[in-house]
């Protein structure tokens, strides 16, 4: 780890994210209904350990002990998600009370802290019954969707500054209606494409339901996870697979929504999967409305191959939340024309690379392709094998070591000219990980999960310090 001294930008804003169904439990409490990831926490086999975010950690009964942690630790931000199933249970219609007052005491919890609340309306629990009409295989959801949307706006966009409208959306569709190990565990090339393209809708018309009842100088975000590639060798085959998975990555999200149209690549390279005529007139349009700011999630970089028959039959089978998590090499997820291979440690505890410069390549891409761009890390954090000490202290010096590469990553890139506001950690406490359920914690907050204890860790009180100065020390 460096010791050199990085000062940031006055006024980059520090924060950390949380997702609603990762970290409120209470699911059935206060008027919410069930939502896809009720349904696939609960069918077994699908989520590590048979877990499941009944309770999760607790956060809807611990909001003012988590917002008075969050005070402690600095934070001037707090980047949550709003469960769709609490204000809107059936998907569409009635709206519920309750649920927009849980929001609403959580958002005065944090003004009250000095904390500034940025939500994010969709990060994956879409309402069941929205899912029994087909979920975002229909592309009435999308509408459903903006729906949601202005309720949120009108109800709580007074105190909102920023409304990110998707989470991932890559995630919902490729490992929602791709691979299946999301919810709601479809399978398919083409479903997934399909589900691609009403989450952009989704978006597009989202975004314009937002901006016509939040107050004026609230901004719309939308937040990728887009995958910094890196192609396995120089060979053109696997430098074409390198190009085509930027598009089934980023650029299938990005050019609709920045430049109103679908990579030209990604059409002709996809189109014995599907003939794209779930693209309707008008789509486009809707969808290309921008967003003012991009939210960027990282990890860890993408390397990739041209399928080949060796590949295909080296390949695992049935990996579970993310294609770098595997041991061997497998198909990528949205195409069946690349793959996704193991890569060299150092490694998280999530099985991923550690490779800190891929994020700035990645941040002085997304500046250099789509200029003018505001950009914030909505997420960037890492998993480790935390361990609480006999005397109280959670040392994961890994972690901290982890983030102080990674946020030096981000001021290089800021140097390089990318216009990156702020950085929000993921995530503020342990939870419920996804098809991982509680065997990985990301958290700079350790959460006994039987007693629901909070603990800082080391890395919490590192992130505190570099708050209070602006800069990495």
């Amino acid at each position: 780890m460096s010791t050199a001294a990085v000062p940031f930008p006055p006024g980059f804003l520090w924060g950390t994210a949380t997702a609603a169904y990762q970290i409120e439990g209470a699911v059935h409490e206060d008027g919410r209904r069930d939502s896809i990831w009720d349904t696939f926490s609960h069918t077994p086999g699908k989520v590590t350990g048979g877990d499941t975010g009944d309770v999760a950690v607790d956060h809807y009964h611990r909001v003012a002990e988590d917002v008075a942690l969050m005070a402690e630790l600095n934070l001037a931000a707090y980047r949550f998600s709003i469960a769709w199933p609490r204000i809107v249970p059936a998907g569409s219609g009635a709206v519920n009370r309750a649920g927009l007052d849980f929001y609403s005491r959580l958002i005065d919890e944090l003004l009250a802290r000095g904390i500034t609340p940025a939500a994010t309306l969709y990060h994956w629990d879409l309402p069941q019954p929205l899912q029994d009409a087909g979920g975002w295989l229909n592309r009435d959801t999308a509408a459903r969707f903006a729906e949601y949307a202005a309720v949120v706006a009108q109800e709580l966009g007074d105190r909102l500054p920023m409304v990110t409208t998707l989470n991932e959306p890559w995630c919902s569709a490729f490992l929602g209606y791709g691979t299946g190990v999301h919810a709601p565990g479809i399978t398919g090339l083409a479903t997934a494409l399909t589900a691609a393209h009403h989450l952009n809708l989704a978006h597009g018309l989202g975004a314009t339901a937002l901006r016509a009842h939040l107050p004026a100088g609230s901004k719309v975000a939308l937040t990728l996870n887009l995958a910094a590639v890196h192609a396995a060798s120089d060979a053109e085959a696997d430098r074409r697979a390198a190009r085509h998975v930027q598009d089934v990555s980023n650029r299938i999200f990005l050019d609709p929504v920045l430049r109103g149209r679908y990579p030209e690549a990604l059409l002709a390279d996809l189109q014995h999967v599907t003939d794209f005529s779930f693209v309707r007139d008008g789509d486009l349009a809707a969808i290309g409305v921008g967003t003012d700011v991009l939210g960027v999630n990282y990890y860890s970089p993408t390397l990739v191959a041209a399928a080949t028959p060796e590949l295909a039959a080296r390949a695992e089978r049935g990996f579970i939340n993310d294609p770098q998590s595997a041991s061997g090499p497998m198909p990528y997820p949205g195409t069946d024309l690349a793959f996704a291979l193991p890569q060299a440690g150092p490694y998280t505890a999530m099985g991923w690379r550690v490779e800190p410069a891929a994020f700035t390549e990645l941040l002085l891409w997304v500046h250099h392709e789509y200029p003018g761009l505001e950009l914030m890390v909505t997420e960037n954090g890492a998993a480790y094998d935390d361990r609480l000490g006999s005397d109280g202290r959670v040392r994961d010096a890994d972690r901290i070591a982890y983030l102080d590469g990674h946020l030096r990553a981000v001021h290089a890139a800021i140097e390089g000219g990318a216009d990156v506001r702020g950085y929000f950690l993921w995530s503020l406490m342990d939870n419920f990980e996804w098809a991982w359920g509680f065997s990985k914690r990301f958290g700079i907050v350790h959460v006994d999960f039987d007693t629901q204890v909070r603990t800082p860790k080391d890395s919490a009180h590192w992130y505190r310090d570099v708050i209070a100065r602006n800069a990495l020390g």
